[in-house]
């Protein structure tokens, strides 16, 4: 790619000017450095740069484009603050990645009372291929009964048993996910999905709620039946928006709590 298209630069108007419209419709508008800034996502999604890996400078990028720096800075500042990438004083802009010790912690938010947080240990109980139940279909943006992976953890803290998740991911993208992959896999889940599968979690949606524990849940924390519970539903996207994970956690909050940055 040596230029910009121009479908994406405002349909090939001088750079700063509206689009065109077609009759019967409201002029667009998109300023440059958001084009830049979804130009740089397109080669972020296709595999250009890969997660971790170093991408061209402001100044490099400005010749490709065809654009001055300072757009291209004002688009990367975007996507930093968005988590696509990640800058490093004296080393340049990196494509984020899930194997990073920031990263593990972006998507868990529960935080120990006392302590630095640190990862958990994982216990696989179930991993299955079925089809996918109506509300999970709805929330993967699937049809009923399409294929899904289904996974049963139980995360520990130090020995103790803290959360209790239940995941459902597109069977067509996991497709060759096993047990035995998951159990000897070291690393974040997230890291394994980016590395082996070629998705990567951009953002999530999540409802929090209260719950009573239900007789198994409280087994498999070691808690009475009907202890108290905090309920969080997750949906994960990657690029374009994508919805391919839903997450259903319990958490014991005994020694934790659910903790977030508002801005």
């Amino acid at each position: 790619m040596s230029s910009v298209p121009t479908n994406l630069l405002n349909n090939g108007a001088p750079a700063g000017a509206a689009g065109t419209s077609s009759p019967g419709t409201s002029p667009t508008f998109s300023p440059l450095y958001q084009q830049i800034k979804a130009l740089i996502t397109q080669s972020l999604q296709s595999g250009e740069w890969k997660p971790g890996e170093l991408i061209p400078s402001e100044v490099e990028l400005a010749n490709r484009f065809k654009v001055s720096q300072g757009t291209v800075r004002k688009a990367i500042d975007e996507l930093a603050a968005e988590n696509l990438v990640v800058r490093r004083q004296g080393k340049g802009t990196f494509v984020a990645t899930h194997h990073e010790a920031r990263a593990q912690f972006r998507f868990l938010r529960l935080m120990p009372d006392a302590g630095d947080p640190h990862s958990a240990d994982n216990k696989i109980l179930d991993v299955k291929r079925l089809r996918a139940p109506a509300e999970v279909a709805r929330q993967l943006d699937m049809k009923s009964g399409d294929s899904v992976i289904f996974i049963k953890r139980v995360q520990s803290f130090d020995g103790a048993p803290t959360i209790v998740e239940e995941l459902w991911l597109p069977g067509l993208i996991f497709k060759g996910l096993t047990a035995e992959r998951l159990i000897e896999y070291k690393g974040p889940m997230y890291g394994l999905f980016e590395t082996e599968f070629g998705t990567r979690m951009i953002r999530a949606t999540e409802r929090i709620r209260a719950v009573a524990a239900d007789a198994a849940t409280a087994e498999l924390l070691g808690v009475p039946a009907g202890a108290p519970l905090l309920s969080v539903e997750r949906v994960s996207f990657t690029y374009g928006d994508k919805p391919v994970e839903v997450r259903r956690g319990l958490y014991l909050t005994d020694s934790h709590h659910y903790q977030n940055e508002l801005s």
